[in-house]
């Protein structure tokens, strides 16, 4: 098989093509996410910057890009609302270091014990909390204080719309509308030549161009004149937040559990997508915390590992981390030479992506997927996440979601310490388990197929294995789909009842 090494001129022209692809994706996204999260847009370009030049070098992953993401929006917003910009800054440096620590201590597997129906509920009730919060935005309005008053305020915001006088507000409306339009049209319709370029582009830039040929009266992006001033470098009174308000301690946490998790789990779909180097769980997880204590001493937003820039930079055709690094050039470039033009970009117009953006989240798709081949249980797992994230606060539904989980495993209590036993001969390997496969045997258990030899025949027995949960079992099914792509033989033994579950 050809490789990146055979051919450095192949594989420096994808990763620059590449490059260019994800930084299309990443401008519209930084920027808006930074509006949604309360905070101005150049926070989320210094987060995209910090993300490609500082934990593309060092990432665990790749071909992952990082940046801010849509799921640590509405914890910043809040964490701004009550406690203004002044304390994120801290908070973030507080929960870098917990991820790097975290990573130095080879905590990055545990992070993937969570259950896929906690993090999908998670990811669907901040998708909801976006939509509702960028309505308003659409109007040229800002959010209110929480997702139900948001949610309260769409009727009044629909009633007050005067179609007989088109004026700020209703001009605000069609831009951001227009801005939809265009990205899910783009989406549907676009040649199959041009399958590279982003909607969120297309969308941005066509409701822009209508706004300034047409001269619109609208709400557009403030940026300051150079990438310096976006920088709020620390003072000798940085950390006085956490002194005075112990309870910000929590929000770190919060911060960076939220943010190894979703990294860690985008890191592991990004593994799916292509065939080259595996994810290091482990350094990825202490390079997102030196870039989240980066972007806390910048004064900047929380970056994760994100699905969508990602995906966009493997399809684009991406063989090396080169990419990921040039996209945060491109970006730091364009802020720093072309701020004026970013000027020109409605702020309504971001609110359209973010809505398209955050109804993406909300994945029915999922909580159906689990219901038919796990059952009740995962499904009200997601449901009471999803619930509680719209109606309190991200870190009460995950909190209630973890608790559920641990009803999963009541039933097998006394045989809880699965035991992982893998033996090699000279024609295959073999791998018996012996006890339950729940959340908890996820590490172990992932570690334990990721030694196994490349290549090499395998028998998997779970005669001994008296139930599989949804975790386990999905970590099972995208562990043996992979292996069964790259066309490596797998025979599975055990009850029907199991190789039907991880057969689905």
């Amino acid at each position: 098989m050809t490789t990146a090494a055979d051919n450095p001129k192949g594989w420096m022209t994808r990763d620059f093509a590449a490059s260019i692809v994800v930084f299309l994706v990443a401008m519209p996204l930084c920027m808006g996410i930074a509006i949604a999260s309360g905070v101005p847009p150049e926070k989320g370009l210094v987060t995209g910057i910090i993300g490609g030049m500082v934990v593309g070098l060092l990432a665990g992953s790749p071909l992952q890009v990082s940046g801010p993401a849509a799921g640590l929006a509405v914890i910043v917003f809040e964490l701004v609302r009550d406690h203004g910009l002044s304390a994120l800054g801290p908070i973030l440096v507080l929960a870098g270091l917990f991820q790097l620590v975290a990573g130095v201590l080879q905590l990055g597997g545990w992070f993937r014990a969570i259950s896929p129906a906690v993090v999908h509920g998670m990811l669907a009730g901040i998708g909801a909390l976006i939509v509702v919060g960028q309505f308003h935005t659409l109007f040229d309005a800002k959010p209110l204080s929480n997702g139900l008053a948001n949610l309260a305020a769409v009727p009044g915001r629909v009633m007050g719309l005067d179609p007989t006088n088109v004026a700020g507000t209703e001009i605000a409306l069609g831009i951001g509308l227009l801005t939809i339009a265009l990205m899910i049209g783009w989406e549907k319709l676009r040649p199959a030549s041009m399958k590279l370029v982003p909607g969120a582009l297309i969308g941005v830039v066509g409701a822009t161009l209508v706004a300034w040929l047409a001269g619109l009266s609208v709400v557009r992006v403030s940026v300051p004149e150079s990438i310096v001033a976006a920088v709020a470098v620390p003072d000798d009174g940085f950390l006085a937040p956490l002194f005075a308000n112990p309870a910000l301690l929590l929000s770190a946490v919060a911060i960076a559990f939220i943010a190894s998790a979703e990294t860690l789990l985008s890191a592991a779909a990004v593994d799916r997508m292509h065939d080259g180097v595996r994810t290091d769980y482990n350094k990825e997880l202490r390079a997102q915390g030196i870039g989240n204590l980066l972007c806390g001493a910048a004064g900047a937003l929380p970056m994760t590992g994100v699905i969508v820039r990602s995906s966009a930079n493997v399809q684009a055709g991406a063989t090396t981390r080169l990419s990921t690094v040039l996209h945060g050039v491109w970006i730091l470039g364009f802020v720093a030479l072309l701020p004026w033009l970013l000027r020109e970009i409605p702020m309504a117009a971001l609110g359209g992506v973010l809505v398209v953006t955050g109804a993406r989240l909300i994945s029915l798709k999922h909580v159906q997927h689990l219901f038919a081949h796990y059952g009740v249980l995962p499904a009200l797992i997601w449901a009471a996440t999803f619930v509680l994230v719209v109606t309190t606060d991200l870190l009460t539904g995950v909190l209630a979601g973890l608790a559920l989980s641990l009803i999963e495993l009541a039933p097998h209590v006394r045989r809880l310490n699965l035991k992982v036993d893998t033996h090699h001969s000279a024609e295959r390997s073999h791998v018996r388990l012996d006890g339950a496969a729940t959340f908890l045997s996820v590490p172990k258990l992932n570690k334990a197929l990721d030694a196994l030899p490349e290549g090499k025949p395998l028998t998997l027995e779970l005669h001994k294995v008296p139930a599989i949960d949804h975790s386990c079992a999905e970590l099972l099914r995208e562990w043996l789909g992979r292996q069964r792509k790259r066309g490596m033989e797998v025979e599975l033994l055990g009850s029907s009842a199991h190789l039907h579950r991880l057969a689905a």
